[in-house]
């Protein structure tokens, strides 16, 4: 629950400065920090990082 309010909060406060400095640039924030945040959840699985990515996309079929 904490890292859905962190996230709502990154985002909140990146469309604001986006919307006040006129640089669409901040709205790429909440992505990116999603991101990083499910990259560094991938990496501390204590398997080889390309078979866990294997893992997880073979999950679909």
């Amino acid at each position: 629950m904490i890292w859905v309010l962190i996230f709502a909060v990154i985002t909140v406060v990146s469309v604001v400065i986006a919307l006040n400095k006129k640089k669409p640039f901040f709205l790429i924030v909440p992505f990116l920090s999603v991101f990083i945040f499910m990259l560094v959840k991938i990496i501390m699985i204590p398997v080889p990082f390309w078979e866990t990515i294997r893992f997880i996309f073979n999950l679909r079929s």
